[in-house]
């Protein structure tokens, strides 16, 4: 069941952001890396929870997806702190951005982040934004580039431990 996420959620998307990184990026990462993006990539934000553009899916009682969209200005959680991080964009000229999609290691491949790519889509068009734009870690980029996404840049995302992660800055337009 997919359903907005609501504040009562955030210890189960804790649990699943941790469990899913310690699951999935070792496929892509070495252990130092993974256990950096477990530290600093995997703390809910509570601002989506608030604004209502943050999603779940529940099985059997447990959180075993989720993921969202903002219309505030912040990318992508350890980006560190920014003034300008809960500035609303401006739908006609700013990208809406995709955050925080995590799957549990054993429900990927199920069409769930693919079912919370649309809710985020059709949310944002419904509030007149143009594109949808992201920083991907390396274990979403498939689901991304099969959702529609186009690569932008590959970039190196530094984390507050100096850790280095291996990034893709990647858009979607609304316009299609």
């Amino acid at each position: 069941m997919l359903r907005e996420a609501v504040r009562a959620d955030v210890p189960g998307i804790a649990a699943l952001m941790r469990q899913s990184v310690r699951e999935v990026f070792p496929l892509f990462h070495d252990e130092r890396e993974t256990a950096a993006a477990a530290r600093y990539l995997t703390e809910p934000d509570t601002v989506l929870i608030d604004d209502g553009t943050y999603f779940v899916h529940e099985a059997d009682g447990q959180i075993v997806a989720c993921g969202g969209w903002s219309r505030r200005d912040k990318l992508y959680t350890g980006s560190g702190a920014a003034p300008s991080d809960d500035r609303m964009l401006d739908p006609a000229t700013e990208p809406a951005r995709v955050r925080a999609m995590f799957v549990r290691g054993d429900w990927t491949r199920r069409g769930l982040g693919r079912a919370i790519l649309a809710r985020c889509e059709q949310a944002a068009r419904a509030e007149g934004f143009q594109a949808l734009v992201l920083m991907a870690t390396l274990p979403g980029e498939q689901l991304y580039r099969s959702f529609g996404f186009r690569e932008l840049s590959r970039t190196r995302v530094p984390l507050p431990n100096g850790v280095v992660l291996d990034g893709v800055s990647m858009e979607y337009p609304l316009s299609h």
